[in-house]
């Protein structure tokens, strides 16, 4: 039972990165009827929705939009490939670019969240780290206690983070993105345009399981 129950949580963390960056291969040949590049169509689609300041800009970091410097930054294949993978993920990212510019809630909390839990989080791994030599050092069992629950909670704001990232990429792929590329990208790829969209939000659904499941193996820790 306990190899059953490793072997389900290693599918359920790693087959949607797997079946992601498979449908975005998939979905990678240069096509000829395309008019532009995923740069040339994110610039497009900010000028039209009259969001301005914005640049479009090429990165090696992953494509992702940047409330801070409120950047849209793509990935070179993406930035400069005329592909229905290129396409779709530059509408993603200025789909956030556009929660950005009416104030999407739940993408300004996110932002937020995103610096607090890094900290937490490097804080959290640092106690867990320590608790045991503090605990040897000061003998004191409720010293011990506090750190690990310090600990958790830092873990738990890093959780925190995933859950409200879900809801945003959700609705930057689905309520934002997809009703633009309906107006780019012939009919005939529209289908697959939903499983570029779906496969990049799967990988932030693994990414949540798996912050849920850390915090949840500290609680157990913390119990005993």
């Amino acid at each position: 039972m306990v190899v059953l129950f490793v072997v389900l949580l290693l599918a359920v963390f790693i087959l949607p990165n797997v079946w992601a960056k498979w449908v975005l291969k998939r979905h990678m040949r240069g096509r000829n009827d395309y008019p532009g590049t995923g740069a040339e169509l994110a610039e497009h689609l900010l000028r039209r929705l009259g969001i301005k300041d914005i640049p479009v800009e090429r990165t090696e970091f992953g494509d992702h939009y940047d409330p801070e410097t409120r950047c849209v930054r793509l990935s070179p294949d993406h930035y400069d490939g005329c592909s229905l993978t290129a396409v779709t993920v530059a509408a993603h990212e200025v789909g956030h670019a556009l929660q950005h510019h009416q104030g999407y809630a739940p993408l300004l909390a996110r932002s937020r969240l995103v610096g607090v839990a890094q900290k937490a989080e490097k804080m959290g791994a640092i106690l867990m780290m320590a608790a045991p030599f503090l605990f040897l050092l000061t003998r004191v069992p409720g010293g011990l206690a506090l750190v690990i629950g310090m600990a958790v909670i830092s873990f738990g704001t890093a959780a925190l983070v995933h859950l409200v990232t879900l809801p945003v990429e959700f609705d930057a792929s689905f309520n934002r993105a997809l009703p633009l590329l309906k107006e780019y990208v012939p009919p005939y790829d529209m289908s697959g345009a939903r499983h570029v969209l779906t496969a990049c939000a799967f990988t932030y659904v693994a990414a949540s399981l798996a912050s849920m499941l850390n915090l949840g193996r500290w609680l157990v820790i913390l119990r005993r």
